[in-house]
């Protein structure tokens, strides 16, 4: 449930708490969201009485219901952390974030990650603003074993095989799009071939290449997750690839 306050006044939280009370809803989690929003996340065994309360609710002076639904990753998130995640309006798998909510993209992403079965997640983002950092990150957040099959993070890195227990479904497959692209081999595009066939959550790095130069398509996407210095950074892929094309 979240509300938009009109009148602030003394008790007012107070009020909704009682009333929640009396009908026997449990407040897991309480937050301000953005400004002059107020969020909750609410449980009760009975759906019954979440209707009555949408009811009720409806009929307060003091504030306008703003979202009253079963809860979505990004409602919990944004109870959990203040704001909620901006979100492109046209493509609805496309995430933004910006270099200080770091904490909030891992967060997000290690939600995502607990999830069970074949996931494509792209990032998007310039050189050193945090992506390969951030994968790690949430797949600590998410108990989950991150594997590189290729990678810049700290040296060139390009698998050709990787071992039994690298190949765990359940773990985390980093992949630097530009890397397995335009700098593999045959050997190597096979195992990324193994990898994304298998029921496993993979996250590529420069996703735009990596279709591109692949027989991929953003089909294949499940998430899209785009990561700025700044709001107004451009990603601009030309002034940073020719560096993967180098000898290092």
């Amino acid at each position: 449930m979240e509300y938009k306050i009109h009148n602030n006044r003394p008790g007012l939280l107070g009020d909704i708490a009682s009333m929640l009370g009396m009908l026997g809803v449990n407040i897991l989690t309480i937050n301000g969201v953005e400004g002059q929003r107020r969020g909750m996340l609410l449980e009760t065994d009975d759906d019954d009485k979440i209707r009555i309360l949408g009811e009720m609710l409806q009929k307060a002076s003091n504030i306008t219901i703003t979202a009253f639904r079963p809860p979505k990753l990004v409602d919990i998130l944004a109870v959990r952390h203040g704001r909620y995640i901006d979100r492109d309006s046209d493509d609805r798998k496309t995430f933004r974030f910006t270099r200080d909510e770091l904490g909030l993209l891992v967060d997000f992403l290690g939600e995502v990650f607990k999830r069970e079965g074949n996931q494509v997640i792209g990032l998007r983002g310039m050189p050193r603003v945090g992506k390969t950092e951030s994968i790690i990150a949430s797949s600590v957040c998410a108990a989950k074993r991150w594997t590189f099959v290729s990678s810049t993070l700290l040296r060139q890195t390009v698998r050709s095989q990787l071992s039994e227990e690298e190949m765990n479904p359940n773990n985390v497959f980093i992949i630097d799009g530009i890397v397995s692209t335009i700098r593999s081999n045959e050997k190597h595009y096979n195992l990324l071939q193994d990898i994304m066939n298998m029921p496993s959550t993979k996250v590529i790095e420069h996703p735009d290449i990596f279709v591109r130069e692949s027989g991929y398509s953003f089909d294949d996407f499940h998430i899209i997750i785009e990561l700025r210095n700044n709001p107004n950074e451009e990603i601009i892929y030309d002034t940073f690839t020719t560096s993967y094309t180098d000898d290092i």
